[in-house]
């Protein structure tokens, strides 16, 4: 449903929201002449102090007002053991890596690709071009063995290949 423009005067459509205080929960909705005049002459922290502002620009920023001391401090520390489980989980993630959960014929092609079970479907392709370059049997130096690990990273590559692609 169109508004008609809420400027006193004005019989154009409203199709554009403006707010009607901070709290951005009550808007205008003015035309589009309008809107750009409202918005020029709005001010966001206007009848506020300037110690007001910058401790509503550190909360919106931070969470909190840096003044309040314990609140930053309990912030910081939240934000910390965030960072700390999170790097300590993806390195355990990378050393782990789910072994249990992936199937053993997918560890298997990781491990003839020499890729670590984090590896992305990216990483995986480039590294079967790397490996089928230099093991295909017309370019091998070592033809004696070139066609069996050549097939072996073929078989490899298309397993990961269904795998992630899932």
């Amino acid at each position: 449903m169109i508004k008609k423009c809420d400027h006193t005067g004005c019989t154009k459509a409203g199709t554009c929201r403006a707010p009607k205080s901070r709290d951005l929960k009550d808007y205008w909705f003015f035309c589009q002449d309008h809107a750009a005049e409202y918005n020029k002459n709005w001010n966001f922290y206007a009848n506020m102090t300037p110690d007001e502002i910058e401790a509503d620009w550190e909360k919106q920023t931070f969470g909190s007002s840096l003044k309040d001391k314990n609140k930053a401090d309990a912030d910081s520390i939240d934000y910390a053991n965030f960072i700390n489980d999170f790097l300590t989980g993806r390195s355990k993630f990378d050393k782990l890596a789910s072994k249990k959960t992936l199937p053993s014929k997918i560890i298997s092609a990781l491990k003839i690709m020499d890729l670590p079970i984090s590896a992305s479907l990216r990483e995986i392709g480039a590294r079967y071009r790397a490996l089928a370059k230099q093991h295909h049997p017309d370019t091998a130096k070592q033809k004696k063995n070139a066609e069996i690990e050549f097939t072996k990273i073929n078989e490899a590559y298309k397993t990961l290949q269904i795998y992630f692609k899932k």
